[in-house]
This record gives structure tokens, C-alpha cells and sequence, in this order.
């Protein structure tokens, strides 16, 4: 019975309103703590559930595979929390099961991180499981040939899918020879090459203080905080052995088209992006939002959907990695709509390098940015706990969700449509996959 109300605990966090009067305020109560051994978290101290969220991260994904090892940042994440210490895979999940707890670990292109939630009565035993999974992986045979076939079911899946296979040859048009080229879960061949050395090298070079991040939020003290950085973090090395990664920009007038019998076409554009500690990214983030980040009050929208019928969605982007950006827009349907469709979003995209959006669409479109940030952001303990980490990966400073509506109002209309003529006024690069038309 302990253990059905510790679920049904934890599961009120996915539909109750933590913090609901600073949301409302959009005035968090941001703190920075730093333990004994100088790791620094930020932390948000609510009593409203008897819940706290961990979350934390380390510099590092799947930009430091090595070549013909592709994935093992991957694998590695995937078999983190599958045995660690004493504990087997069975043993270890059997115990996060019975305390209710959720954790897992996941990996990006620049990253792998950590999250979780337990009750706070749980905290020793939760913070106990952690610190095994983070510093003794047990990384065993059974363990990793499963996960090992799960990736690879993925990436057999992926070869029928227009959609992944829009995103592969989008990697290799704009990044050739460069690790952001590759899938994070990479090849057939990479794949089954990696093996537990390799793992265990890999969780050596990139578990370390020097790239940590940590966020937590809940029913807990600044010293409650400190405990935790010192249980968990205490006894991981201090430096990693992560490889730099260099500056890459897109390759951008490039035209791809990859015959493939699937019933749609899939389409991405590419144009030129902009780095999120840019001053000016606020004023870009409110051009993509009129033109294709607002869905369904978006110019895309209005004119490949509503006025047209070629495709049931369409979208446009910011995609802000640590080494590159870029704007990208997208969509797909039936290959007989496939060249209008591409020439709807040019000439939309065209007609914002060219002539701007009008103050209206700003000024709507900062209502929306500025009151759904919170919405989609703040509105649970894992959330908040996400976005402290992110604030600190990202540099935005301590006060950032405090300022940023001040940011957002900042923006003019001149400094928009100068942003949409200076990251749109270019040959994109454009990719389709789909049925070849005649």
C-alpha cells in the first residue's frame, strides 16, 4: 500500500500546479548553493508536495564517439541505471520500484544528463541508487545486448521512415566531417563494434565536476542541497578527458532529393541560425514564432494548411546546438503536393527576408512567448529542476526567468525583420525523401 501511494504521489506532480502564485508572477525563488567539495546547484525550495526533483547533467554526448564507435554515449546512458554496485539489473530496478522512484539517465549531441523525482521520506535510499548508477555502472553482458538490440531495432525502424531518413542526410548535407554528422545511436556496424571497454573509457572521460550542472527543487533546504551534492558528487573525478569540438557552419544551397516508396514526402528547409547567448536571438525567436513557430497562428500555417490543404502541419525552427545553429522549416505530404508545397514555404520565407512582419504579428506574437513559457517550462517540480540545469549549460544567468519577459518587450520591430533578412536572405539547403515525381 506504501508503495501504491508513493506512485500516486509522484503522479499528482504531472497535473498539479507546483509554485502556482509565483508562475503567476513568473517569480521563481532561485537559489545558489555550493557544497563542501565546490559543486554548485541551483535550487528552487517548495513545500507545496513532499517531492523533490533532481536533475543534472555533464559536457559530452555523442560528439565524443569515436569513429567506427558511434552510439556508445548511447549504450552507455541506456545501461546506467541498469545495474550498478551489488545490485544487478533486476535488483537495482526492482529496489527504484519499490521506493516509487523515478530516474533515468539520457544523452544528446552535447550532452548526457540525469533526472528524477522521489518522495522526500526516500531521499537517503533515492540519493544512495543514484550516486551507484553514476559512479559504479555495473554495465553488464545480458543487460547490454539488450539494450544493444534495442538501439539497433531503432535504427532498422529508421530506414523505412521518411522522417529519419530526412534528418540523416540533413546531418550529412549540413555537417560533413564533423561528429554532428553522425546519429547519436549510430550505425548497424558502429553499434554492434561497441563494447564494454569502451563503455567504461567513455563513462571515465565524461563523468566529471568540471562540466556538471545540477538543479533541485522541492521540499528541501539549502542544506538538505548541500548533503546531496556531497552524497552524490563527492567522490567523481574532477576533470573529464572530454575531446573540444569545433565551430561548424551549415552547409546551405544544397539541393538533396532521396527516392523512397513511402506514402508522403518529407520535406526540411534549412537557412542560417543564431547561437542562444546572442543579443539578438529574443528578436529571432519572435520572427520564427510568426512565421512558423506559432503552428497554428503561423504564416506556414495559414498558407500551406488553411488556405491550401497540402499538408496537415507545418513548422519552422531554431535549432541551437553548442558548435552550430540553424533555422530550419518542414513539413510533409503526398508527393504530388510535394513542389508546391516547397514553394509556399520559400515564398513565405522569402517574403519575410524581404519585406518584414508587421508590429501586430510582434505584438502578439510576445504575448504568447512571454505567458507560454511558464506553461510549458515551470509547471512541475522535473521541469523547473530542467531548466535550472539548462540555465546554467546555456549561461542565462541566475535571474533569467525573472528578466525575460523584460528581454522579450525589449525587441522592436526593426530588430526582428533585420534578424529575418539577415538569417533568411539565403540559399537554403533543401531535403526531400519520398516517392520520386515525374
Amino acid at each position: 500500500m506504501k508503495n501504491v501511494l508513493r506512485y500516486s504521489v509522484l503522479s499528482l506532480v504531472g497535473t498539479f500546479a507546483l509554485l502556482v502564485s509565483a508562475l503567476q508572477a513568473n517569480a521563481i525563488d532561485i537559489k545558489e548553493v555550493k557544497s563542501d567539495n565546490g559543486v554548485t546547484a541551483l535550487m528552487v525550495e517548495d513545500y507545496t508536495l513532499p517531492i523533490i526533483a533532481i536533475s543534472f547533467s555533464f559536457e559530452g554526448g555523442s560528439t565524443q564517439d569515436k569513429p567506427g564507435k558511434e552510439g556508445t554515449v548511447r549504450l552507455m546512458t541506456a545501461l546506467m541505471d541498469e545495474g550498478a554496485g551489488e545490485l544487478d539489473n533486476v535488483e537495482f530496478q526492482s529496489r527504484l520500484e519499490e521506493l516509487g522512484i523515478e530516474f533515468g539517465f539520457s544523452s544528446s549531441r552535447d550532452s548526457f544528463s540525469a533526472g528524477g523525482r522521489m518522495l522526500r521520506e526516500d531521499l537517503d535510499a533515492g540519493l544512495e541508487l543514484i550516486r551507484l548508477a553514476l559512479l559504479s555502472p555495473r554495465f553488464d553482458a545480458d543487460p547490454m545486448e539488450r539494450m544493444r538490440d534495442r538501439i539497433r531495432t531503432g535504427l532498422i525502424r529508421s530506414e523505412t521512415s521518411a522522417g529519419a531518413q530526412a534528418g540523416k542526410a540533413l546531418r550529412e548535407t549540413l555537417f560533413a566531417n564533423h561528429p554532428y554528422e553522425n546519429s547519436s545511436s549510430g550505425t548497424l556496424e558502429s553499434i554492434d563494434s561497441v563494447n564494454r571497454d569502451d563503455i567504461v573509457a567513455m563513462h571515465k572521460k565524461l563523468v566529471a565536476r568540471d562540466t556538471l550542472k545540477v538543479g533541485i527543487v522541492g521540499a528541501i533546504s539549502e542544506e538538505g542541497v548541500r548533503k546531496v551534492l556531497d552524497t552524490l558528487f563527492s567522490d567523481i573525478p574532477a576533470k573529464s578527458g572530454i575531446a573540444s569540438v569545433p565551430e561548424i557552419e551549415p552547409n546551405l544551397g544544397q539541393n538533396v532529393a532521396i527516392d523512397m516508396p513511402v506514402p508522403n514526402a518529407s520535406i526540411s528547409l534549412v537557412y542560417k541560425g543564431i547561437k542562444r547567448d546572442d543579443p539578438d536571438f529574443f528578436a529571432a525567436h519572435l520572427m520564427n514564432h510568426v512565421l512558423g513557430g506559432g503552428t497554428f497562428s503561423s504564416r506556414l500555417f495559414k498558407e500551406v494548411r488553411e488556405k491550401r490543404g497540402l499538408a496537415y502541419g507545418v513548422s519552422s525552427g531554431l535549432v541551437t546546438l553548442e558548435n552550430t545553429a540553424y533555422f530550419s522549416a518542414g513539413t510533409s505530404t503526398r508527393a504530388d503536393n510535394r513542389d508546391e508545397a516547397i514553394q509556399v514555404i520559400q515564398t513565405e520565407i522569402k517574403k519575410a527576408a524581404e519585406e518584414g512582419i508587421t508590429q501586430a504579428e510582434l505584438d502578439k506574437a510576445k504575448r504568447y512567448v512571454a505567458g507560454a513559457y511558464a506553461i510549458n517550462n515551470l509547471d512541475t517540480s522535473s521541469k523547473i529542476a530542467n531548466v535550472l540545469v539548462s540555465l546554467q549549460t546555456q549561461e542565462l544567468g541566475i535571474d533569467y526567468i525573472e528578466k525575460r519577459e523584460e528581454y522579450i518587450e525589449a525587441v522592436t520591430l526593426d530588430d526582428v525583420n533585420r534578424m529575418a533578412k539577415k538569417l533568411l536572405s539565403v540559399e537554403p539547403t533543401v531535403v526531400i525523401v519520398g516517392p520520386a515525381t515525374q
